[in-house]
């Protein structure tokens, strides 16, 4: 396939870091190697700063944002559990199917797509759940759901959080909104190919930990032992080095930047990005008071210039702009569009590529 520049905003991997890019360039070590332990120790440490917490078991998983969710479920879930989810989206679809192989009671608090989760409504959902669960930034929505209230929750109920598109785009801060476990994606705000999935669990969560998980791959009571050094450093699989090495520099860029400087560019980004759209007469499709800069939706406009559908629109995107945007998804595909302002690709000339683009297609 040829190479083409493109200027990535789906909902899926944004563009790397200049950084990240050099990153993969470096020699590759082995994965018990003195030196590349070091570097994993360092980039434990950038994560544990850029989640804003203590825990001790932070880590990058070795595997996109799915690995970190089933992660998350099967070294704390036990047969029976009650575990409320809140359900606005497809990647809260996808935790009941997780939680549910895990043998988990699911209690499902459901909001319409497109509208946040009442947090009320998933702590009166049962008197004394083993977790509560809910994705911060729903990707396929482009809906924020509000996390700090569920910290006044029963005692013994662990949080678990999604942030796969909100960590580095949108304040997260763990140990201030007593979230006892979360994962994310490199591909989203942290502007590193996808790969790794950041985890974060607190002691209480560590505490819960089963003692023989289903996945052997993801069980945290081998893993520990090699991410966290306690004891010996005992080996589990053999790590991703280049991607670590690609978290490290992208982990380095954003600290550089400042967490407070990186959620204020992509929040003046997507307040461009959303009055822009708005302005060429297109409807936006998330809650207003719950949108996120960082993945915008918008309504695909019924009145279409002929022989233009959505398919369309976003191949001649592709093609003649390289600039590349996201579809709908479930019964919203083909009516909805998902614009993603991520890492590296939240700068305000992407913004205005792309509504230039966009009304040179659709004659706006």
């Amino acid at each position: 396939m040829p190479h083409r520049e493109r200027t990535l905003m789906g909902p899926g991997p944004g563009n790397p870091y200049p950084e990240v890019i050099e990153a993969f360039s470096r020699p590759v070590l082995g994965h018990l190697d003195p030196d590349f332990i070091a570097l994993l120790d360092e980039t434990n440490e950038r994560l544990r700063q850029v989640w804003r917490t203590e825990n001790r078991l932070t880590f990058p998983v070795s595997g996109t944002g799915s690995a970190g969710m089933e992660a998350a479920f099967v070294n704390v879930v036990r047969p029976g559990d009650p575990v409320v989810i809140g359900v606005n989206g497809v990647f809260g679809e996808r935790m009941c199917d997780v939680a549910a192989r895990c043998g988990a009671d699911v209690i499902r608090v459901e909001a319409p797509w497109g509208q946040p989760i009442d947090p009320q409504r998933l702590l009166d959902a049962h008197p004394s759940p083993a977790i509560i669960a809910v994705v911060h930034a729903e990707t396929s929505t482009g809906v924020r759901n509000d996390v700090a209230p569920l910290a006044d929750r029963p005692d013994g109920t662990l949080l678990l959080v999604d942030c796969v598109t909100s960590l580095g785009g949108i304040p997260v801060t763990v140990d201030e909104w007593r979230v006892d476990i979360a994962y994310s994606g490199t591909q989203k705000c942290l502007g590193v190919p996808p790969g790794l999935s950041p985890l974060t669990f607190s002691d209480a969560a560590v505490d819960r930990i089963v003692e023989r998980p289903s996945s052997w791959y993801l069980d945290l009571n081998m893993i520990a032992r090699y991410v966290t050094g306690e004891g010996a450093r005992a080996y589990h699989h053999t790590a991703p080095i280049s991607m670590i090495y690609a978290l490290h520099a992208g982990l380095g860029v954003l600290l550089d930047e400042g967490l407070d400087a990186s959620w204020a560019r992509h929040a003046a980004c997507g307040m461009a990005l959303h009055q822009g759209l708005e302005a060429m007469g297109m409807e936006l499709f998330a809650a207003d008071t719950h949108r996120l800069p960082e993945l915008t939706t918008v309504w695909v406009p019924e009145d279409l210039p002929d022989g233009l559908d959505d398919a369309t629109i976003r191949r001649t995107l592709l093609d003649t702009y390289g600039i590349e945007i996201g579809g709908g998804l479930g019964e919203f595909a083909g009516r909805v569009w998902r614009i993603g302002l991520m890492g590296h690709t939240a700068r305000q000339r992407n913004v205005t590529l792309l509504l230039g683009a966009l009304g040179e297609v659709l004659g706006r």
